[in-house]
């Protein structure tokens, strides 16, 4: 069983950054940040894979440009870093993890088998 902790998330003004963390406990090989704001559906931020050969990330389009999604192996951790926040940034951000390295569909929260409890992002204007 993985279990994935999250952190880092908190109340920043617009313009600021952030940086989440999600450690995971096994061996996972596709990385996802979801994140879900108040009457709204969960949506997918960023995700990352990675195999002996490569590392493959993706994003967003409302976040392309300002987050970056990166992994340290020796660390078991995957980290959101966050800047140029928005209020509409704001949210529960999920770390999901799968253990298959997923080329399609790594925007789907369907796709992952492990989720985090979830950190805050606040963003005031």
């Amino acid at each position: 069983q993985v279990q994935l902790v999250e952190s880092g998330g908190g109340l920043v003004q617009a313009g600021g950054s952030l940086r989440l963390s999600c450690v995971d406990s096994g061996r996972t090989f596709t990385t996802g940040w979801f994140r879900q704001a108040p009457g709204k559906e969960r949506e997918f931020v960023a995700a990352i894979t990675w195999t002996t050969a490569y590392v493959r990330t993706y994003y967003a389009d409302s976040v392309k440009g300002r987050f970056t999604i990166s992994r340290d192996n020796a660390k078991n951790t995957v980290y959101l870093q966050m800047n140029s926040l928005k209020p509409e940034d704001t949210a529960v951000y999920y770390c999901a993890a799968s253990r298959r390295v997923i080329y399609s569909g790594y925007d789907v929260g369907s796709g992952y088998d492990y989720w985090g409890q979830g950190t805050q992002v606040t963003v005031s204007s």
